[in-house]
């Protein structure tokens, strides 16, 4: 047996309050506070799940349903760079209107419960043109980013303009305003971040906390922005040749350091200038660039999968974190110039090429709303959050006796607990990209408490796999049951059948077993497997985990607990939500979304399928289709008969074969640059697709999804780029209700594809051999994401 030991020390003096200069609005029914270790809201921890959505790089018309996925999926504050570039391209001319509606956008985060957190730079970096500042304005002021006053001055007419946008939507005026973030990764000009949070709140800008962010060995003013930190999984920031980054390793141990001093390392030293240390006794650990995900640079093309995202979020909730904000949590597109293309490249003086158009990321919800497993990944540990984090939030990290000795040590369980004493959480994380960490047989823990007996578990040593992550109870109270320990992860709680039920997800390779308080039960009733007396526990062994697998409780104060054990794959289709006028659990692997009495199922399945519990008192109706009823375990599923799909083959003709792959050409700090404009026109393969006319009648919600290789590819209606990507090995998603219908139906969408040259000093994730390279479209098929509105019968 491989024995894994933590000791609990005497728990930390309270946290200092009324320390730092936040103060929520006056008179306000849920105050926002912040001790030294976590936020409070209504007097109460609070633990924020923050997600990065840019309006200006999605259609308006398309907002509210992908703020609605966000929440189904755990978010609960939606942040969003205010992109200047974007706003006022030409001097004079700031713009709000359509997809740039900055208001129409905070208004709809208000509208459905969710916190908004704008990012108003002025200079943003996500990877647009100049990070964000127009060209007109570098061509004024000799020193931007600084109090150089030919900067500041139009960034007082900004911020201005910002404000007005945003009039009356602060917390004061019951608005969704939660937090403004002053710049990004400015971190040797504290002088100028007080003059930038000065000219922003002259302006009207006003929220209980304003924010900076953190890492690469910042210097902030004093104690007035909050400090937010990061970590990606992945990085396309670095050398094509560099391998995978240790300070992205880093991310996948548990550790009390908060700082990622790789985080855009491209543009600043990753050396501390003297600075000392942002003092973490101050200041709660609080993110807001976890990655979601990665863009891909033309020198180098991470791959980032939905474990990578998964592992990394669970990781830092293991690690101390009080808030888990992501970015990205939402793909876009960057929109189309007037003067100039508007991301960042070398000809802009930015050490990466990226592609024009796409920013899609490899976020949880894709560029076109595409429903991705790392957003299944994410969604579990949110509904952790949801229903545990205000007890989460105030427990402490405790690594254990045994560390592993260095970033390279693959070999030393990773493991932590989060604490508040007598109970906690148990964290486990066995994987990390590229680098596989092995099984650990005979695993078995023991924790010691100071002011409770120790804890060990399981009853007998099991193998944690690879790959695994997981989180585990210690003493969680249900309900008037206590549940000492269980080796399945909380996943949420809802009322069924008379009984609170705690959904508990199992992890693969590791049989569940429930650990219950014996003095809080009265009677155990097992579907599988035995509830066996061992000393002053009651011991739930061999439950099969699935949508049946739900053990009864009747606790000895008389409640009724269940427990219902999911496999690890159910567990990953569990939503939460109101729902026909309850608070319901809905299965279902696709997109859902809660809205009002409606729920909106975005499936592109055949025969698409949902489970319900608690079930509602009649079928949901969906209109003009029948809805089939049928048990699942304790769960009710419904399936909705829906008219076949169409076909879904693709006719891609080849109008011209691949040249000669362009020479190689370096730019900046001697990294790749993209091909020119001139090989994309002249050497590129050109495809042509047909699209059929019933699909140009209703594209709402169709993609072309496309497999290819070669070194980039792009997608043209006449003359116009409507779609680009460079090749990592990921399928290419184009959607069509994003193209000009009428343009193409009388002039049909173009491809052209560029082949890549042996010796480019490019790096492409897991790729092996040279035929990748070869330009060429492999498989194109149409896949069609139809909606289904549920309303109560």
């Amino acid at each position: 047996m491989t024995p894994h030991r933590l000791h609990v020390p005497t728990p930390s003096a309270p946290p200092l309050t009324g320390h730092l200069p936040f103060a929520d609005a006056p008179g306000v029914p849920d105050p926002i506070g912040v001790t030294s270790r976590w936020l409070t809201r209504g007097g109460r921890p609070w633990f924020p799940v923050s997600g990065e959505f840019h309006y200006s790089r999605y259609p308006a018309r398309e907002w509210e349903e992908e703020l609605l996925k966000m929440k189904a999926g755990g978010v609960t504050a939606v942040a969003s760079y205010v992109i200047w570039i974007h706003h006022e391209e030409i001097e004079g001319r700031i713009r709000f209107d359509g997809d740039r509606d900055l208001r129409g956008f905070a208004e709809l985060c208000a509208r459905h419960g969710l916190d908004f957190v704008p990012r108003i730079g002025p200079w943003c970096h996500a990877e647009v043109r100049n990070g964000g500042l127009p060209d007109w304005l570098l061509a004024r002021a000799h020193t931007p980013r600084t109090d150089d006053p030919a900067y500041l001055e139009p960034v007082r007419v900004w911020f201005a303009a910002v404000a007005e946008q945003l009039r009356a939507l602060d917390r004061a005026h019951g608005g969704p305003i939660v937090a403004i973030q002053i710049e990004n990764e400015l971190y040797d000009q504290p002088g100028h971040l007080r003059t930038l949070k000065r000219l922003a709140e002259e302006a009207g800008l006003s929220a209980p906390l304003w924010t900076s962010t953190a890492w690469g060995g910042v210097q902030l003013p004093g104690e007035e922005l909050l400090p937010l930190y990061g970590g990606y999984p992945e990085a396309f920031w670095t050398e094509a040749d560099g391998g995978w980054p240790d300070t992205c390793r880093k991310h996948f141990f548990f550790t009390h350091e908060r700082d990622d001093e790789g985080i855009g390392a491209d543009l600043r030293p990753t050396a501390v200038r003297g600075a000392d240390p942002v003092p973490v006794d101050r200041f709660p650990w609080a993110t807001c660039e976890l990655g979601g995900g990665m863009a891909v640079a033309y020198h180098r093309r991470p791959r980032v999968e939905a474990a990578d995202v998964g592992a990394l979020g669970l990781t830092k909730i293991g690690c101390g974190s009080v808030w888990q904000g992501y970015y990205m949590f939402h793909g876009g597109t960057n929109p189309p110039g007037e003067l100039t293309p508007l991301q960042e490249s070398h000809a802009t003086g930015y050490p990466n090429d990226l592609p024009v158009l796409t920013y899609d990321f490899q976020a949880p919800l894709g560029e076109y709303g595409q429903v991705r497993p790392s957003y299944h990944e994410l969604r579990l540990q949110h509904l952790l959050l949801a229903g545990f984090g205000h007890r989460i939030a105030p427990m402490e990290s405790v690594l254990p006796e045994r560390l592993p000795t260095g970033q390279h040590d693959r070999e030393t369980l990773r493991w932590a607990v989060r604490t508040d004493g007598t109970s906690g959480f148990l964290f486990v994380t066995n994987h990390q990209p590229h680098e596989p960490l092995p099984d650990h047989p005979d695993a078995a823990f023991t924790v010691g408490f100071p002011d409770a007996p120790p804890l060990t578990l399981p009853s007998a040593p099991v193998t944690v796999p690879s790959g695994a992550y997981f989180c585990w109870p210690l003493r969680l109270d249900v309900a008037g049951l206590r549940l000492e320990w269980a080796t399945a992860q909380p996943v949420c709680t809802v009322e069924a059948g008379g009984r609170t039920v705690l959904v508990l997800a199992a992890t693969d390779g590791i049989a569940p077993e429930l650990a219950l308080d014996a003095d809080t039960v009265a009677s155990v009733a097992t579907p599988t497997g035995e509830a066996t007396p061992v000393a002053g526990r009651v011991l739930v062994s061999g439950v099969r985990p699935g949508t049946d697998a739900l053990v009864e409780v009747d606790a000895a104060d008389g409640s009724r607990v269940g427990l219902l054990v999911l496999d690890a794959a159910t567990a990953r289709t569990v939503y939460r939500g109101d729902a026909w006028g309850a608070e319901r659990l809905v299965l279902c692997g696709d997109g859902v979304v809660f809205d009002g009495d409606e729920v909106r199922l975005h499936s592109a399945a055949a025969e698409p399928s949902f489970a319900v519990l608690p079930a509602p008192d009649s079928v949901p109706v969906v209109a003009g289709t029948r809805v089939r009823e049928a048990a699942d375990g304790v769960f009710t599923r419904y399936s909705i008969e829906a008219a076949p799909l169409a076909d879904t083959a693709v006719a891609v003709t080849l109008v011209r074969p691949a040249g000669r792959a362009p020479d190689p050409v370096t730019g900046v700090q001697g990294r790749a640059s993209a091909p020119a404009d001139k090989h994309v026109e002249t050497v590129a393969a050109e495809y042509r697709v047909d699209v059929p006319e019933d699909l140009l009648q209703a594209p709402a919600g169709v993609l072309l999804r496309l497999r290819w290789a070669g070194d980039l590819a792009r997608a043209y209606v006449g003359d116009v780029l409507v779609a680009d990507q460079f090749y990592s090995g990921r399928v290419w998603d184009i959607g069509l209700d994003r193209l000009p219908v009428e343009e193409v139906r009388a002039r049909g969408l173009r491809l052209r594809v560029l082949p890549l040259a042996a010796d480019a000093a490019v790096h492409v994730a897991g790729q092996g051999g040279d035929g990748w390279r070869a330009a060429g479209v492999r498989h194109a098929e149409w896949v069609v994401t139809r909606s289904w509105a549920l309303r109560p019968a």
